[in-house]
């Protein structure tokens, strides 16, 4: 297994992975899968802020992981909104945990102060890994998506990831923190 920062020319394959989530299950609220450039339209728009993440397994992409904003409006901006899929047939292999772990390490180190995994119910094997990270539960928002013929409630955890300053300080980009981790030696 080979984790790895995800680009554009990933998005074929993220799309593969994600499809069957979003044509054959619940736990994607979308209702038709977004093809290749529309992946890769995605990861542009998180720009230098909004990390992706792959995992490899003999040279082929079986999961990834990402943030993505919390909430719109400015004052969320400290919150991130995180994301694991893995290829159908893989899970239960670590792949999602060894996504996660470097996912959440680099939020921690932009600076982000709150991670928020949204969890379409019941998932247990989703809730098992968000709370093996350190995520809590925060709320339930009750029957709020309608799919595959029935309503669908979302669970929402919640794990800190930096202490919260006052005033806070703007989320660093990725490039600075490789950069700062190139002049320490790491």
């Amino acid at each position: 297994m080979r984790i790895r920062a995800a680009s554009a020319e990933d998005a074929a394959a993220i799309a593969d992975i994600y499809r069957p989530y979003v044509a054959e299950s619940y736990v994607s609220f979308e209702t038709e899968p977004p093809d290749a450039a529309e992946i890769a339209r995605r990861m542009a728009a998180g720009g230098d802020l909004y990390p992706w993440f792959g995992a490899e397994e003999e040279g082929r992409l079986v999961g990834y992981a990402y943030a993505s904003p919390f909430r719109p409006r400015a004052a969320y901006r400290f919150a991130v909104e995180t994301t694991v899929y893995v290829r159908d047939g893989a899970h239960g292999r670590g792949f999602g945990a060894a996504l996660y772990a470097p996912l959440l390490e680099a939020l921690e180190r932009q600076g982000f102060t709150q991670a928020i995994g949204a969890i379409s119910l019941p998932n247990p094997a989703s809730v098992r890994l968000h709370e093996r990270f350190g995520f809590r539960h925060a709320g339930t928002y009750a029957q709020v998506g309608w799919k595959l013929g029935r309503w669908h409630d979302v669970g929402l955890w919640q794990r800190p990831l930096a202490v919260p300053a006052e005033p806070p300080e703007e989320p660093r980009l990725l490039r600075h923190q490789a950069a700062a981790r190139s002049d320490q030696g790491l």
